[in-house]
C-alpha cells in the first residue's frame, strides 16, 4: 500500500476585528459640565423666597446656551479628528450623529414654543429647556455610546436622561441645584473617567 501525503486545506484569511474609533470628549464634557455648573447653579443661586443673588434673569439662560454650545462644537471637533482614516461606514455614523444634534435641539425648540404657546405661559420656558436640554443630550449620548461602543458615554447618557426628567417634579429652585450638582458632578466624573478610558490599549488593529 503506498501512502499518499495530504496537504493541509488552505488556512482562511483572518482579519482583525475592527473596533470603533475613539472619541476624546473631555474637551466636551468640561464644556457642558461648566455649562450645567455656572448656568443652573446661577439659575439656583439667583431664584427662590430668599436668593443668595441678584441676578438678572437672561444670566443663567444665557450661561447655560453658550456652554452647551460649546459643548456642541467641541464634540464634533473631537469626533471629527477621531475619524480620520476612518472606514466609509464609520464616516456615514458620524456624520448622521453629527445631525442629529441639530435635528433633536430644533425639535426640542419648536415643541417647547409650541407647548408654551398653546398653553399661553411663556415662563414655562425657564424650566423645560434646562431639562429638556439634559434630556436631549443623555438619549444623543446613548446613541453615541452604542454606535461607538463607549460604555462611559452611554452611562452618562443615561444618568442625564433620568435626572433632567426626575428634577421636573421639582419646583425652581430646586430644579436647578439638582441639574446642577447631578449634571455638573456626572460631568466632572466622566472627564476624569474619559482620561483613564483614552490610555486604555485599543485592542486588534482596524482594517
Amino acid at each position: 500500500m503506498s501512502s499518499h501525503a495530504t496537504a493541509p486545506p488552505p488556512a482562511a484569511p483572518v482579519h482583525p476585528i475592527r473596533l470603533p474609533y475613539k472619541v476624546d470628549n473631555r474637551a466636551a464634557y468640561l464644556s457642558f459640565g461648566l455649562a450645567y455648573v455656572l448656568g443652573h447653579g446661577a439659575a439656583a443661586a439667583s431664584q427662590g423666597d430668599a436668593p443668595l443673588l441678584g441676578l438678572p434673569g437672561w444670566l443663567p439662560m444665557t450661561l447655560l446656551g453658550f456652554g452647551l454650545a460649546t459643548g456642541i462644537v467641541q464634540a464634533t471637533v473631537a469626533a471629527s479628528r477621531a475619524q480620520r482614516g476612518a472606514t466609509a461606514p464609520d464616516l456615514l455614523s458620524g456624520r448622521l450623529l453629527g445631525a442629529a444634534w441639530i435635528v433633536a435641539f430644533t425639535a426640542l425648540f419648536l415643541a417647547i414654543t409650541g407647548l408654551t404657546s398653546v398653553l399661553d405661559q411663556p415662563e414655562l420656558q425657564s424650566i423645560l429647556w434646562p431639562a429638556g436640554s439634559g434630556l436631549i443630550v443623555g438619549l444623543l449620548y446613548l446613541a453615541e455610546g452604542a454606535v461607538r461602543r463607549d460604555v462611559l458615554h452611554y452611562v452618562l447618557g443615561v444618568w442625564l436622561a433620568l435626572t433632567s426628567t426626575a428634577a421636573l417634579s421639582l419646583d425652581a429652585p430646586d430644579l436647578y441645584g439638582v441639574l446642577a450638582l447631578a449634571g455638573g458632578g456626572a460631568y466632572v466624573l466622566a472627564t476624569a473617567l474619559e482620561h483613564r478610558r483614552l490610555r486604555q490599549p485599543a485592542g486588534p488593529s482596524r482594517n
